[in-house]
């Protein structure tokens, strides 16, 4: 096995395969991506047998900020005749060796639109797939969540890529996407950003404690409450900080303070925020260098916030904002974990979330 396969948002191949060489070049996996643009995956070509599997193993998948999802391909089927696709995909993974026994199964396609019309199809096709995998021991006879999850892309009618994924180095969602319904009574639709961030960076586990009630958070550039909208339905009390104005429905709840301020000269009246977040529409630089600070200070335990991106040079300029608060910080003897994607509710900006672990008396 030579090929690793990465999902993206189509248009976001190039950062996507330049993360995958650059990140796999450090635990030593030599190899060149494949892509072409707007298709929503990349392949990785490993120059060693092997390496595939190594790949989704040591490469820490949440240290991907384009790749939605990763797996090793154990084979290719094109041209799969309409009366009968299994067999053919039974006898490929029959042929090779070192595919470990699964225990779940997504049939799947890219994120495009011309790839969504096959979702129907994989939906119809799962059923069936999966009893005859079940049947020739290739899948586990009921579902096992720790064990490897067997992933079947179509990129095409007729020609998909099989292949696997560990459960403990992957995404837990189908297509590397967490299916998030729009609140009806939501102000605007940034509102699943911060939903599917929190999804995302914060285990389902640790919700109760993180995410309390009676917490109290600060938003900037709120208006007019699309993120505000998460934390109050989450039951916290939020300094909502913009010039523009709120929902009336948010200020209804009793849980929101508006303040009319500058979100980069804005001080928090309390130090008692746990969660600052922050969708500004403002050069990356800035916003990470304006979060580095809250953290410092100990305004905040954990900030959720967006970088735009340039229109070129993207993967550069993540890199260089991203780095240069890792040393911010560390400069200043924080003590943080950080973690940054391209969610699927992103556009041309990523999404980055950082957890102070450090004590620190505010300034």
């Amino acid at each position: 096995m030579k090929q690793v396969m990465l999902y993206c948002r189509a248009g976001f191949e190039k950062e996507c395969a330049g993360e995958i060489q650059d990140k796999a070049s450090r635990i030593e996996v030599f190899g060149f991506p494949r892509l072409k643009y707007q298709t929503g995956y990349v392949l990785f070509e490993c120059y060693q047998d092997g390496d595939a599997d190594k790949l989704i193993r040591e490469l820490d998948f949440q240290s991907l900020i384009f790749a939605r999802q990763m797996f090793a391909v154990s084979a290719t089927c094109e041209s799969l005749p309409k009366d009968d696709r299994i067999s053919p995909i039974l006898q490929s993974l029959a042929e090779i060796e070192g595919v470990p026994r699964c225990g779940d199964l997504r049939v799947e396609t890219p994120d495009t639109n011309e790839a969504k019309e096959l979702l129907k199809f994989c939906r119809k096709f799962t059923v069936p797939l999966r009893q005859a995998l079940r049947g020739k021991g290739i899948l586990f006879g009921k579902d096992e969540p720790k064990k490897p999850v067997l992933h079947v892309c179509f990129i095409a009618p007729g020609h998909c890529y099989i292949g696997y994924s560990y459960t403990n180095n992957n995404s837990p969602f189908f297509m590397g996407i967490p299916r998030l319904k729009f609140p009806a009574d939501a102000p605007s639709r940034s509102t699943l950003k911060l939903e599917e961030a929190f999804h995302v960076f914060i285990p389902r586990s640790e919700w109760d404690e993180r995410l309390a009630s009676g917490m109290w958070a600060v938003d900037l550039g709120a208006c007019p409450g699309g993120w505000t909208y998460q934390l109050v339905k989450r039951s916290m009390f939020v300094h909502a900080v913009d010039n523009g104005m709120m929902a009336d429905s948010l200020m209804d709840t009793g849980q929101v303070k508006h303040h009319m301020e500058d979100g980069f000269k804005f001080e928090p009246p309390r130090k008692n925020v746990t969660w600052l977040v922050c969708d500004m529409v403002e050069k990356p630089a800035r916003v990470a260098q304006l979060m580095g600070e809250w953290l410092i200070r100990g305004w905040a335990k954990e900030a959720l916030f967006n970088l735009k991106l340039p229109m070129k040079g993207r993967y550069d300029e993540v890199l260089q904002d991203i780095d240069n608060l890792k040393y911010f910080l560390k400069d200043n003897h924080v003590n943080f974990r950080l973690q940054a994607k391209h969610l699927y509710h992103d556009r041309e900006e990523i999404t980055v979330h950082v957890r102070s672990l450090s004590n620190i008396s505010p300034h």
